[in-house]
Parts: structure tokens; sequence; C-alpha cells
């Protein structure tokens, strides 16, 4: 228990600072919706997105191929100092390119050719690019509180700046991506120079090349990932509108449900949450913990605390999701979610069970990546962006919404499920599944109990608590079972 308890403490640092950013960074919506007009705003979420596609290629991967192959210390400066020196090349070179197709690239992000924006775009490109390596270089060390106090500055930073910039200074959209480059600016000196001792080591072009083996399947893989989080809305945005009509009345657009949609799903943010807060310790320590003979125990008994914790999660906000809309932000007196998206609250528990399966994703990753298999990454991305994309072109025609959740759940289930074998079979552990899909069963099953309970008269706060208590009392139950009996 000693290791987990490890994982345990790296994980709620990592946790802590991802909770306080997210919550920091929500605090930019209300702001930009309520000062910027909807086009002005579309186009700031345009170029964000195209930040987060190039960030795919830019990065090449590095970030995991650094976590796997400094884990070995004696090259561990070899390996920071060669891949920091390739990212600075490439990213140049990148940014030059991107530069030069400026005429195609500019108007399909909503901006006119010669805006500096594109400029400022690729300036956070770069910047965030050569931060990723030294922040990786953190994570295997176990300095998570300088990691935390680091991503959370860049937050605090960006956050204060759209607020001088904006009201203060009465800028347009420019102040949001100005911000953005100088708190990318900030947190990569930083961190330079928190981590300047690694650059004493010698360019290795041996270890170049093993790390671009093992990095660049991460490119499909990340272009993939991105088709399953956002394709979806452009489904949706194409619906005709009789099919809205039969669904959803006459008074909805395709706007409408696009806008009802993904302020709904923002509520799935509590689940990612958590699956973040893992991902970042969970990397570094099974690298760490390859070689032990007790990894593969170590491992499976991971998976069943994970499931714990993603389960209440899951019957929480799940159970609670009406309540938890309906919060008021101190003095800015509105609803955490306004009223007029409420109708898309049925997705909820879809999108949280999605995201759920990603947890499962991260922990089964393990095989893959001490076995070094991981062109099975995007092999098994690929497929989950292809259910996708079928999944919602047959199902948007006939449940709207609903459809484009259940395809996101179907797409995440059978990426778990593929990595379970892949990485299994590279690196055998005893993950016991059939518990974990009867936790999973249990979470979904008081969830729909909920209409029973309420019909025998009980209000709903006192259902939603009673399904909750035994839902955890159930979770804890298996988990204690398949934890700590054999120990």
């Amino acid at each position: 228990m000693t290791k987990l308890k490890e994982l345990f403490s790296d994980t709620l640092v990592y946790g802590i600072s991802s909770v306080v950013a997210r919550f920091i960074g929500y605090l930019l919506v209300p702001l930009h919706t309520g000062v910027f007009s909807e086009d002005q705003y579309g186009i700031i979420s345009l170029i964000f997105a195209a930040i987060a596609l190039f960030n795919v290629v830019f990065t090449m991967g590095m970030e995991s191929a650094y976590i796997r192959y400094a884990k070995d210390r004696d090259k561990a400066k070899d390996i920071f100092k060669t891949v920091q020196l390739f990212l600075l090349v490439t990213s140049g070179v990148l940014a030059f390119i991107i530069w030069g197709a400026e005429p195609v690239v500019a108007p399909i992000i909503g901006l006119e050719p010669g805006d500096p924006i594109l400029w400022i775009m690729l300036g956070i490109l770069f910047f965030d690019t050569l931060a990723v390596v030294p922040f990786a270089e953190l994570r295997l060390v176990r300095r998570s509180v300088l990691f935390a106090a680091l991503k959370t500055g860049n937050v605090i930073v960006n956050l204060g700046l759209n607020f001088y910039l904006i009201l203060g200074l009465d800028y347009g959209i420019e102040a949001v991506f100005i911000s953005n480059l100088v708190a990318s600016l900030l947190t990569a000196l930083a961190i330079w120079v928190f981590t300047i001792p690694m650059f004493m080591g010698s360019w290795n072009t041996a270890l170049l090349k093993k790390a671009l083996l093992f990095g660049l399947p991460f490119i499909p893989a990340g272009f993939g990932h991105a088709i399953n989080e956002l394709v979806d809305r452009f489904f949706l945005k194409a619906m005709d509108q009789s099919t809205i009509d039969a669904l959803y009345g006459a008074d909805y657009s395709s706007d409408d449900i696009v806008g009802i949609y993904s302020a709904c799903y923002k509520l799935a943010v509590f689940m990612l949450l958590i699956v973040q807060m893992f991902r970042m310790a969970w990397q570094p320590f099974f690298m760490r913990q390859s070689e032990e003979e007790s990894a593969p125990h170590t491992f499976s008994q991971t998976f069943t605390l994970f499931n714990a914790a993603a389960a209440s999660v899951f019957l929480i906000v799940a159970l609670f999701a009406e309540q938890i809309v309906s919060i008021k932000v101190p003095i800015l007196d509105f609803y955490l979610v306004d009223q007029k998206f409420w109708e898309g609250l049925t997705i909820v528990p879809i999108l949280l069970l999605a995201y759920w399966f990603q947890g499962w994703y991260i922990n089964f990753s393990a095989g893959i990546f001490i076995s070094e298999s991981t062109k099975r990454l995007p092999q098994i991305t690929l497929i989950g962006a292809g259910i996708t994309i079928i999944a919602n072109l047959i199902m948007i025609p006939f449940f709207g919404m609903m459809g484009s959740a259940l395809a996101t759940l179907a797409s995440y289930a059978v990426m778990a499920l593929l990595i379970y074998y892949y990485s299994t079979n590279a690196f055998e552990v005893p993950y016991k599944l059939v518990r974990g899909f009867a936790v999973m069963g249990i979470s979904v099953g008081l969830l729909y109990l909920k209409p029973s309970i309420l019909s025998i008269g009980l209000s709903e706060l006192v259902a939603s608590f009673l399904l909750l208590l035994a839902g955890l009392l159930s979770i804890g139950f298996i988990t204690y079972t398949a934890v700590f009996s054999d120990e």
C-alpha cells in the first residue's frame, strides 16, 4: 500500500492544481461572452481549437517519449537536451510553414490575412511546446508541488491580464491571445530556470531516434482524440430542421441544439478532472514501478481504486445534476448553467460514463508504454474516431443530442477494451475487470432506479441522497474485497 499512497499523494497535488486551474479558467467564460459578440467569441473558440490541433504536431509525442526514456537517470540529461533542441528547431520550422500558409489558415479560423493574432497564436504554440519536456521532467522526479504551482500561476497570469486588458484598457479579442502568450512565455521561462541543470547533457542522435519512434505514433492518436472530442458538434450543427422539429419542437434551431449540448457537456468535466488528475501522476508512476516484481499487482489495485473514485463522482454528479446547475454564482447572481440549457441534462450521465471509460483507457495504457508498443495507440484511437463518426451519422437522426452522447460513450468504451486486450497481452496484469463492470453497472442501475424511488412519494433530494448512500456502500464493499482482502 505504500506505493499506492505515493500515487495517491501525487494525484492529489496534481488534482488540486487542475481543479483550481479549471475553476479560474471558467471565470473567463462570463467575461468573454459578456463583452464580445457571438461572432467574436466564435473566432476565439476556433483559434483555440486550432491551437489544440496544431499542438499535437508541434509536440510530436515527446512528452510521453521523455517519460519513457528519461527514467534511466544516467541518460536523462542527454535525452532532455536532445529533445529540447529538436523541439526548438521543429517548432520554428512548423511556425514558419503555418505563417507561409496564412492565406489558407487565416480564413479557416476566422481571421483576415495579415492579422497579428495569427503570429500571437504561433507564439503560444512555440512557448507551450518548449515547456512540455521540462514539465515532464518535474512529473518524472515527483516535483508535483512545483508542477502545480507553475500550472496554477500560468492560469492566474492569463486571467488577470484578460480582465486588465479587456475591462481596463478596452482591448478587443486580441487581449485573449496576448494574455495567453504572456502567460505561456513566463511559464516557459520559469520552468527553464528550474530545469536548467538538465541542459548539461550531450546531443544523442540514437536517443532521438528512439524517442521519435516512440512518440510519433501519438500524432495520429492525438488527431483521433480531437475527432472524438469535437466532431459531434459539427454533426449536430448539420441536423435537418425536420429532425429538430420532430425531436425538440419548431422553436429550436441546430445552433440551439449545439449550444444546449455544449453547455451540458461541461458537467462531464467533473469526471474529466478525476481522469486528468490520475493521468498526470499515473504515467510516471507506472514507469518507475515497471521493473518491480509487484508491479502487476500494484497496477491491478490502482485500477480498482480508480474505479471506486470514478463511481463516486458519477453518482454525485448524475444524481444531483439539477441541483448542481441551479447553483447561483455569488455576486454575479447567475446559474452555473442557465435554465434555457437544462433540457440537455439527460445526456450528462452518458458523457460521465464516456469519461469513466477514458479513465479505464489510461489505466490500461501501462502495458503499452512499458512494452514500447505505442504503435497500437493510433490504431486504437482512429478506430474510436471511426466509431464516433459512424455512430453520430446513424444515431443523431433518431436521438439528436442523446445520439451524439451515446456515440461518444461507444467510442471510449471500445477504445478502453481494445487497449485492455493489447496491453495485457504485452504486459500481464490481473485487472479485476468483471468487478469493474459490476461497479459501473451498480452505479448506472441506481441512477435509473431514481424514478421508481420518487414514485413512492420521497422528495428528489432525499431520494438522491439515499441512492448515493446505497451506491457508496456497495462500491466500498466491492473495493475492499478486491484490494484489501488479498493484501
